[in-house]
């Protein structure tokens, strides 16, 4: 008959076979720690430095980064006239003050709740409990 060690998780109870390595019951996979450097605050973890394009000629003609295979290449950018006309009437700039949306619009009352949301949060900082 094999032994067995019981492990408590969230209330229920894992019954799993020991395993008997020079006599101490091991249970494979629990708890194992992974090699690395520690630091204050646990595992440092290096940065990872990208490469950036400086071909100008490059950056003008192809979207860099768009190819995200080890094989072939960024994609062209075509002439203005092959994409749709509303790409170029989009807005960039920050969204319309609330004064100058429709009322009878979702993207009003979802910007008034925001904004009212953020007015609470900053009163709530102020009060002292």
């Amino acid at each position: 008959m094999a032994d067995f060690i019981q492990i408590e998780a969230e209330s229920s109870l894992i019954h799993m076979p020991s395993r008997h390595h020079g006599g101490n019951n091991v249970v494979a996979g629990l708890g194992s720690k992974k090699a690395g450097k520690l630091g204050k605050l646990g595992p440092v973890v290096e940065k990872i430095v990208l490469p950036v394009e400086t071909d100008t000629e490059k950056l003008v003609n192809y979207v860099c980064g768009s190819n995200i295979l080890k094989q072939g290449q960024d994609v062209q950018l075509k002439p203005d006239s092959e994409y749709p006309d509303w790409l170029w009437s989009l807005r960039l700039t920050k969204p319309p003050p609330l004064e100058e949306m429709d009322q009878n619009s979702i993207q009003y009352w979802r910007r008034l709740r925001k904004l009212n949301n953020q007015r609470q949060s900053r009163l709530m900082k102020l009060k002292k409990y």
